[in-house]
């Protein structure tokens, strides 16, 4: 069962995204916020596998709780959900260690794929938030879109044939499980391969891979 905490100050949004994840039988809703400071003591509280996370809160944004829960709970991974307007956010979303992010205006078959790719280790970038995400956050470091690229290339060398192939898959957005069924390898074996790289990259979460495998240009982006 994965169990999930849903934060959001409106509770008419908590109401629908609650009525999609009640439509999965392997996902249960242990917990609800209206607001940033409460959410990090429902989190504290009832230690889910995945929080759902609304940005724009009273008492304390979305961001600064992100923050607050990957600090005191490692074992929760947080999805973001944003809105159109909320693109400056991501860069320090991702600083601070969110595994995802979602649309709110989304796929609702989306919404419980990211919440198993988390659960499962996973990073979540759907291909149309994964654009966005790696713009946002481009945005917000220095250099042209051709130099990120070219440090990108840069930072992949060196790596294996499998190991290129494991951050592609990464910056797909797939979970372990996932990858290794891809790769026909045990699950052992894909999590090797993914320690591998964030020693090799510098990098402290699925998500900044996923990026680095996007600047690459690594990972197949077509419809």
């Amino acid at each position: 069962m994965i169990r999930v905490v849903l934060v959001d100050d409106e509770a008419l949004v908590r109401a629908g995204v609650r009525a999609i994840l009640d439509s999965d039988p392997e996902i249960e809703v242990v917990g609800e916020a209206g607001d940033g400071r409460t959410a990090i003591d429902v989190v504290r509280a009832h230690r889910p596998d995945v929080v759902l996370m609304d940005i724009r809160m009273p008492a304390l944004d979305g961001i600064a709780a992100t923050g607050e829960i990957v600090r005191a709970v490692p074992g929760t991974g947080v999805l973001i959900l944003t809105t159109f307007s909320d693109d400056h956010y991501i860069a320090a979303a991702l600083e601070l260690g969110a595994s995802g992010f979602l649309l709110k205006t989304g796929d609702p078959r989306e919404l419980l794929a990211a919440v198993h790719a988390v659960k499962a280790g996973g990073a979540y970038l759907s291909p149309n938030v994964a654009k966005r995400v790696i713009s946002a956050y481009g945005t917000t470091r220095p250099g042209s879109r051709a130099s990120r690229a070219m440090a990108a290339k840069n930072r992949v060398e060196g790596l294996s044939d499998r190991e290129l192939e494991v951050l592609s898959l990464i910056g797909a957005g797939l979970s372990n499980a996932e990858i290794a069924e891809r790769l026909h390898v045990v699950e052992g074996t894909v999590k090797a391969y993914a320690s591998a790289l964030f020693k090799h990259l510098g990098v402290r979460n699925r998500v900044e891979v996923a990026i680095i495998a996007h600047h690459a240009d690594l990972v197949d982006e077509s419809p």
